[in-house]
């Protein structure tokens, strides 16, 4: 059963200046450049919160995280952060086009607070991996700031649409937020406050199951907060962005891996241990083997390969009979996707890569868009990328629900949330 609730947001004041100047990418999507760009923007910029940085001389009693708190505590004294008077749940609509079809689209959602359950409960439920560096991070900012400042991003399934029926009358009346980010994304939010609305929600998402798409170190920093502050009131609760995983604007991403630092890649001998398991297909052009795999059947799985030199991109199509007798620990969802197969198969098998190494980030890294993943590998960047396409979400849930779990960067859902619409101020 799924507990949700509304709550009462810190949202920024009209004094803290124009929104756009103020909110801010998830922490984990701020480059160097971006982080300062955000600082100079506004001194109320939600960076120096979610991701401030660090300075000469930072001990144990001045780092980012007692900044950070001692900036929203100065925020709230001055009333640049107010708390809204009653609870509530903030619809969250992005208006957006698509990056590679420019379909313009708009994902509905939001915001509210569930309770923060281990995933044994089978009510929250991961999908990925998770390392332990950001997981440590995100718990000391929370210890010191007692706040939660970005959304999960969440999926539940609703066939009728039912909850988006109460977010569309809320979105009847003008948003208290209408802002667009850098990346041409425009955020709008609502307010439902109305306890009878707000009861209503609750009702219709009592039972649902809820699935992780982007915040599994969020929720297990969510978790450890909880165990370590049992008894305090609201520490067992996190904040997310709930969106049915069958809405028109939900848009999954693939995530390539390039892979650097192999020595000396010997391509033959990839191409010799793959053809185990798979049919392989040479291509001059990389546009004919983005071409030939985006065509390539769904319920087949098919990986596109790009090595260092000319005329070597390879779709590598998976001979089922092949698949079964390899990966009998694995289930027919979990075979059918490529981003499995590549992890346990082509990294592990092929190329000896353990699951510790790929945990840690050795030797790869995850890179949107088709082109961009190929451009590495031609100038010498990578060794061979291995070029993905979009999971389907509900094989996600499937792995999910029946307790599979899938590699790190799996999905990539977009566009991100933004940080500073609401932030949930724990007890």
């Amino acid at each position: 059963m799924a507990n949700l609730y509304p709550f009462q947001a810190l949202r920024y004041a009209e004094k803290a200046g124009p929104i756009g100047n103020l909110v801010t990418q998830p922490y984990d999507k701020i480059p160097p450049d971006l982080q300062q760009k955000y600082y100079d923007a506004s001194p109320y910029n939600f960076v120096r919160l979610t991701k401030g940085l660090g300075e000469p001389g930072d001990n144990d009693s001045n780092n980012v995280y007692t900044r950070a708190a001692a900036d929203m505590e100065a925020w709230i004294r001055d009333e640049i952060l107010a708390q809204d008077a009653a609870p509530a749940f903030y619809p969250y609509f992005q208006e957006f086009e698509h990056p590679e079809t420019g379909e313009r689209l708009v994902r509905q959602g939001f915001i509210g607070l569930t309770e923060a359950l281990p995933y044994e409960k089978k009510v929250v439920f991961g999908h990925e991996l998770t390392h332990s560096g950001p997981k440590l991070d995100r718990l000391q900012l929370t210890r010191h700031t007692k706040a939660h400042f970005g959304q999960l991003f969440v999926l539940y399934d609703d066939p009728a649409r039912s909850v988006e029926a109460c977010l569309d009358e809320a979105a009847l009346k003008s948003p208290l937020i209408d802002v667009s980010d850098h990346f041409n994304v425009r955020h709008r939010v609502w307010k439902i406050d109305d306890p009878a609305a707000t009861a209503q929600i609750q009702a219709l998402m009592r039972d649902k199951k809820i699935l992780i798409a982007d915040g599994h170190h969020r929720y297990e920093t969510a978790l450890a907060y909880a165990r370590e502050n049992a008894g305090i009131p609201g520490a067992d609760r996190v904040m997310m962005t709930f969106v049915n995983m069958r809405a028109a604007g939900l848009v999954v991403l693939a995530t390539h891996r390039v892979l650097t630092g192999l020595g000396g890649f010997p391509a033959e001998a990839f191409r010799q241990k793959a053809s185990q398991w798979f049919e392989i297909e040479g291509f001059a052009a990389p546009e004919e083997l983005q071409r030939k795999l985006d065509s390539s059947p769904a319920d087949q799985s098919a990986i596109g390969v790009s090595l260092q030199g000319a005329a070597k991109n390879y779709l590598l199509q998976a001979r089922p009979e092949a698949l079964d007798a390899a990966l009998v620990d694995a289930t027919a969802e979990e075979r059918s996707l490529d981003v499995v197969v590549l992890h346990k198969l082509l990294l592990t098998e092929v190329l000896g890569i353990s699951e510790e190494d790929v945990r840690e980030l050795k030797n790869i890294s995850y890179v949107r868009g088709f082109e961009a993943a190929v451009a590495e590998v031609r100038s010498g960047a990578g060794d061979i990328a291995f070029l993905l396409r979009p999971v389907d979400v509900q094989k996600v849930a499937q792995i999910s629900f029946a307790g599979g779990v899938m590699p790190q960067k799996s999905t990539d859902f977009y566009p991100k949330l933004l940080s500073g619409l609401t932030v949930y101020q724990i007890g």
